[in-house]
């Protein structure tokens, strides 16, 4: 099942004022960025996030998951935890580097 249009929405909605939040649709689900820096993963109405030691204190309560075939373990951020939700959000983007631009 495949995120929903209004999922991602609400997702957005609820961290905003953390920063420029824009999101990109790609292979069917979404990446969320903050200031340009891709911070969410949302698949299948699920947000995750990397499993960062700076976010470790936060998250120990939370379920972990993969997002995607292939990809690591990532922490399951409940996103109706808005407060929580916010918290994440500044401490992953402020140790997330912008993406390198690739040369054609």
């Amino acid at each position: 099942m495949a995120t929903t249009e209004n999922f991602i929405k609400y997702a957005c909605e609820q961290i905003e004022g953390v920063g420029n939040i824009r999101y990109r649709k790609m292979f069917g689900e979404y990446m969320v960025y903050i200031n340009e820096k891709p911070i969410l993963i949302v698949c299948n109405d699920t947000v995750y996030v990397k499993k960062l030691e700076i976010i470790e204190e936060y998250m120990k309560n939370s379920g972990v998951g993969y997002p995607y075939k292939g990809a690591k373990e990532h922490y399951i951020l409940d996103i109706d935890n808005e407060e929580l939700s916010k918290k994440v959000v500044q401490l992953l983007e402020s140790v997330t580097e912008l993406p390198k631009k690739k040369n054609k």
